[in-house]
């Protein structure tokens, strides 16, 4: 007999967040706790974003979840912990007497549909948007207004940063329970409006080692990682803090770099060793050195994470250069007008100067397209029914 309301839906999106001080390594796998604190910046959601319909109804009789289509084993464990406690705050808050905003029983079951509009498990951080969609997602229809860094954290380590826009602090925290392991925001998406982000997609293949497998064996073996963690990181945050807040271009890319250097050095001195960077990777590296040093400053900033995508931050007036760089490094091999995506660039040319310190014999196809963006909000709420990823029966809806 079907319910006189048959579901509550709630339908949310929720932004990519790449790490400039790296977090690698849990002192508690369980908990998800890092072994050092990190700071990331927060995407803009019109380029790079995971949209999540959570739906509850007296109907369903098991929870059930599809990520891009298709639907996956709703009993893995990452899911389930955010679940646990997600269903754990929703009842606090009701046995402690307030008012819930949804007359619904906790024993609902739920489904989740969730899309990237970019690809997945491709090392450009789609676990921390999913993750922090999902418990924003599920905390609206449950009903919970808490601190969600604990419900996200427990999917993904790195999505409690994508829970706030702008540059975003993950606190390592130190009790045992992580209850003082949150992320909090160090500056809004308004504090740097000319800061841009260019994301190099190198290869859309799923990564051959994944992050958890690969943190585990760092910790376990790599001496790198404990200094780097107890020694280096501390005075890191403190600065890559000071450079958002005063806007030091020169100061966040050249950190930015050195960071994403160690975190790599740390992974090959993993054992047996790990390689997230490819050749063309390291291509790019050697380009964003030649080109700064034709400028003879830091113009642009690269970054890697667990994969072979680069992620490189300039500023504004340099984006259609550096692009124009780009282009004559890895010469697209075809349908070069859907080579950048995103923000617009204008066309700009390389001059014989800059052509001559690059100094490279191209690669074609090497970098497959570019995703040009800026720094962005957190996770947003859609208020037209018409987004639901599922439809009035609980299912994922016919794709258009």
């Amino acid at each position: 007999m079907a319910s006189e309301k048959p579901l509550v839906a709630v339908t949310c999106t929720a932004p990519v967040n790449i790490a400039v001080i790296k977090y690698w390594g849990k002192r508690d796998e369980d908990l998800v706790l890092p072994i050092n604190s990190s700071l990331s910046v927060t995407l803009h959601q019109d380029q790079l974003k995971t949209t999540t319909t959570a739906a509850i109804s007296k109907d369903f009789t098991e929870d059930r979840i599809w990520l891009n289509g298709r639907e996956e084993d709703v009993g893995q464990p990452r899911l389930q912990a955010c679940l646990r406690e997600i269903r754990r705050l929703a009842r606090k808050r009701r046995s402690a007497g307030e008012e819930d905003p949804l007359p619904l029983s906790l024993s609902y079951k739920v489904h989740i549909a969730s899309v990237n509009n970019f690809p997945t498990a491709a090392g450009l951080a789609s676990s921390a948007a999913g993750y922090a969609c999902l418990a924003y997602a599920l905390a609206q229809v449950y009903g919970v207004e808490s601190d969600l860094s604990e419900v996200a954290r427990r999917g993904s380590g790195s999505a409690c940063r994508s829970l706030y826009g702008g540059f975003v602090e993950w606190q390592m925290g130190e009790r045992a329970d992580g209850k003082d392991s949150i992320a909090r925001q160090v500056a809004p998406e308004s504090h740097w409006p000319e800061l841009r982000v260019l994301i190099l997609v190198v290869s859309a293949e799923k990564k051959p080692m994944g992050s958890t497998a690969g943190m585990q064996t760092s910790v376990e073996t790599s001496p790198l990682l404990r200094f780097r963690a107890e020694s280096v990181v501390p005075a890191r945050m403190a600065e890559m803090t000071r450079c958002v807040w005063e806007r030091d271009f020169q100061g966040f890319g050249q950190l930015t770099m050195k960071d994403s250097n160690q975190f790599h050095a740390t992974c090959l001195d993993t054992f047996p060793p790990i390689s997230y960077l490819s050749d063309t990777s390291r291509r790019i590296v050697h380009l964003v050195h030649r080109f700064n040093a034709h400028h003879g400053q830091t113009k642009v900033a690269y970054t890697f994470d667990a994969g072979p995508n680069a992620v490189v931050f300039t500023l504004d007036d340099t984006v259609p250069e550096f692009v124009a760089a780009v282009r004559h490094c890895f010469p697209p091999e075809s349908n070069g007008d859907k080579f950048l995506k995103g923000l617009p660039v204008r066309p700009a040319p390389l001059s014989d100067e800059l052509r001559a310190a690059l100094d490279v014999d191209p690669t074609p196809g090497g970098v497959k397209y570019i995703i040009a963006t800026q720094v962005g909000p957190g996770p947003q709420t859609l208020d037209d029914p018409h987004a639901h990823l599922l439809g009035p029966d609980g299912l994922p809806k016919p794709a258009a």
